[in-house]
């Protein structure tokens, strides 16, 4: 636990009750955000993102808004900014003549959001509450209203009641800046950590055991149970342990395809079947839990997805020949199960390389290709039903459309071979038409549609992998109970935790689950709490042992601290020169300038009001001209160094204490007063001022302009200043409006003259 959470803690901020957050009001402040966004003058015309953040629209428009939401202190403000921006998503799908004005607006929704949820990051727990709080959108609502909205969706409650957090929003409207900026990221690599402890209700699981919801909390390994059965959720751990898990299901799929026999199922195959019903009981869990749309948006869930697809054709087509004793079934069963090979080998080594922009641009990338290939499907369709009319039986559609896909891929010779068979006349001229069509034109708007995504997602390739990371720690949050066990315990899991839901209270429930993920997870949970103790008292060996090896690394002789090998590994000290250097600051004067470049720099500067008296006689040398004291050397064995408090004078610093000038010109005048300064008569000494006296008119001076400093920081100038700036404000809406107001005018003008 870090310094800042410490004292966060030790301030008393922690987080907000059950109570008060099902007393926060969230359908009155989504309409109140939908109105604003719509009155927004700004809105009304399709602008970017960076002219929505320019330096007018922001002052003008963006801040009043979030200056206004901010001033509610409602938690659930970003929230209802993520379920408005989701209503302008919507309409920007439907409503196509608005279609750029309605992305404007939710891309305005976004802009509030981010700038909303910094008005909470003084308090990290409380921005952790803000971000993952579980929000009903009808929270607040009449009666009257909840009943029409019931009945519009079709009058089931299980989805009213389905509350989601503003991260689930943010990831559902695919606000990737949102996710990506500082405050957010903050927050989701605590929880991937596992620095934060978050508890997300399950609303939608297989085995619910929300009994005992824990608040957000800090978590402190030197203070927590042995067998923490909550850091199996961590998304840190848990992503570990699903590559454990896909590793060894790839091992297990590899000696199945070894050892298969088509008569009766062998050892590994039973092995098999057993680790790949628990990996499809995990997926199907994790997709009913998160919901299709934030599941898929994972591109690892896709790679997943696809193999249970397989494994379920497999498990059909095995079931089916066994029942039938056909080895030919059997033996199709077999070959469909290698395909997955295709899917779970790349699904392990992308595991390494995730942070790897191909692999961001690689999902992006497949679905166009498959959509444009559909596109292109449907369009050559024509041909296929042409060339298998004019073939009049000597071709079958299954034949003609292979031979398409072998053009389509590069085979072009195949088309000129092939044409007279159907037809002496049309079949060359249909052919030629479909080479040069799938060949040359198609196949070139396909890779610049790819060129174009690649570059798009590499454009974007930091916002990409945030997204993908928050994807996977929202998931790994979750409180499904079959989340915390690992295949293939969370088949006996859900065996008897299922049926025990339907008699058992939740209490009960809840004790048995505890039970049985200790049980079965015993080991991975005394390696990581050992981890993490190890981990803490490291890190305090570090911070104390710091001076200790600043002090061994001083001690060894020069000749074996420079060498190449030593100053790779410990590093090269000038840096640490450099910032000692700074650091030591002195006000002692080490007379870098002679007293003729004095002289000639004050002969320049101004003159200070009450001491242009010529005749002022020369004062003492000032103590900073004396000989500097030799400062004693600091032990290489001490401890580090604290920063000192820095003496010099400000470099405002009136002069008024100054020596009197010499002029070097040979002038009578000057002559005149060098006498009279050398050479002084008793007449003349006692018309002179004291010293004293000039010291005491200096400090007056000083006490002045002290004061003076202090009028300028009076309300008054403040006033002034916000006066100046409301101003500026007013002239920029006005040019804002003026420019609405012309455009609308030439509308009109243009309407008009177009009726006329």
């Amino acid at each position: 636990m870090d310094v800042d959470s410490e004292e966060q803690i030790s301030q008393g901020l922690l987080a907000p009750s059950q109570e008060f957050l099902a007393s926060v009001k969230v359908f009155p402040l989504i309409h109140y955000l939908k109105k604003d966004v719509i009155l927004t003058n700004v809105s009304d015309s399709p602008l970017s993102w960076e002219q929505l953040t320019g330096s007018d629209i922001n002052f003008a428009i963006v801040r009043p808004l979030v200056m206004k939401y901010a001033k509610l202190r409602n938690m659930a403000t970003v929230y209802a900014c993520m379920v408005v921006r989701s209503y302008f998503l919507a309409q920007s799908g439907s409503d196509l003549a608005h279609a750029g004005v309605m992305y404007s607006r939710a891309t305005l929704c976004e802009i509030m959001a981010l700038k909303l949820s910094s008005h909470f990051a003084s308090n990290k727990i409380q921005l952790v509450a803000v971000l993952t709080t579980l929000w009903c959108p009808l929270a607040g609502a009449p009666d009257d209203v909840t009943e029409e909205v019931k009945d519009s969706i079709g009058g089931e409650d299980e989805y009213v009641d389905d509350p989601q957090c503003a991260i689930e929003m943010a990831i559902a409207t695919k606000a990737k800046t949102f996710l990506a900026s500082a405050i957010v990221q903050s927050v989701v690599t605590d929880m991937y950590n596992g620095r934060i402890i978050v508890s997300i209700a399950g609303n939608r699981s297989m085995v619910p055991d929300n009994y005992k919801q824990r608040a957000i909390m800090v978590y402190d390994p030197r203070t927590a149970p042995m067998l923490d059965h909550y850091r199996l959720r961590v998304p840190r751990y848990s992503a570990i342990l699903h590559f454990v898990n896909i590793a060894i299901l790839l091992v297990v799929f590899l000696a199945c395809i070894w050892t298969q026999d088509v008569s009766h199922v062998t050892l590994w195959e039973s092995v098999f079947l057993v680790f790949a019903i628990a990996f499809t009981l995990q997926e199907y869990t994790a997709s009913k839990e998160y919901g299709w749309t934030i599941y898929i948006a994972n591109i690892w869930n896709v790679f997943d997805t696809s193999f249970v697809i397989i494994f379920l054709g497999y498990l059909i087509l095995r079931a089916k020949g066994l029942w039938d004793d056909n080895a030919k079934t059997s033996q199709l069963a077999f070959d469909l199960l290698a395909c997955g090979c295709c899917v779970l080998a790349p699904r392990l080594a992308f595991y390494a390389i995730s942070n790897n922009v191909v692999v961001l641009a690689l999902r992006a990338m497949i679905a166009e290709f498959i959509f444009f290939i559909g596109i292109a499907a449907v369009c050559f369709s024509g041909i296929l039903l042409t060339l298998y009319t004019l073939a009049s039986g000597t071709w079958t559609i299954r034949n003609i459309a292979w031979l398409m896909v072998q053009i389509w891929f590069g085979s072009t010779y195949l088309s000129f071979g092939q044409a007279k068979s159907f037809h002496p006349v049309f079949g060359p001229i249909l052919m030629t038409c479909f080479a040069a069509l799938s060949g040359t034109l198609l196949l070139t708007i396909l890779i610049s549609i790819l060129s174009n995504t690649a570059a798009r997602i590499d454009a974007n390739a930091t916002q990409e992998f945030l997204f993908q990371c928050t994807i996977s720690t929202i998931q790994g949050v979750k409180s499904d109970a079959l989340f915390s066990y690992q295949p293939p315990f969370n088949i006996l899991a859900f065996v008897i935790l299922k049926p025990a839901s339907y008699i058992l209270s939740p209490r009960s429930l809840h004790s048995a689950n505890v039970f049985l993920i200790r049980l079965t997870s015993f080991p991975v949970l005394i390696a990581i709490a050992m981890y993490e103790r190890l981990l803490a008292s490291e890190q305090r060996l570090r911070e104390s042992g710091k001076g200790a090896a600043r002090s061994l690394y001083h001690s060894i002789p020069r000749h074996i601290k420079y060498m190449p090998f030593i100053d790779y590994f410990v590093g090269s000290k000038s840096a640490d020169l450099y910032e000692a250097i700074f650091e030591v600051e002195d006000s002692r004067d080490f007379e870098l300038f002679d007293d003729s470049e004095e002289d000639e720099s004050s002969l320049r500067s101004p003159v200070t009001p009450g001491h242009d008296n010529p005749s002022r006689p020369p004062i003492s040398e000032p103590q900073c001209h004396k000989r500097p004291t030799p400062i004693p050397k600091k032990s290489q064995s001490q401890s580090p160094r604290t920063r000192k408090v820095s003496a010099l004078p400000p470099l405002s610093e009136p002069s008024g204490t100054g020596k009197i000038l010499h002029l070097n010109t040979s002038t009578p005048l000057t002559r005149f007063f060098s006498q009279r300064f050398n050479h002084p008569s008793s007449a003349s000494a006692e018309m002179l001022p004291d010293v004293t006296n000039m010291d005491k008119l200096d400090s007056s001076i000083k006490r002045i302009e002290g004061l003076l400093e202090d009028c300028r920081e009076l309300p008054v100038r403040k006033l002034k200043d916000e006066m100046k700036e409301l101003q500026d404000r007013q002239a920029r809406i006005e040019s804002i409006l003026l420019t609405l107001t012309r455009g609308m005018r030439n509308e009109t003008e243009n309407l008009r003259s177009n009726t006329a």
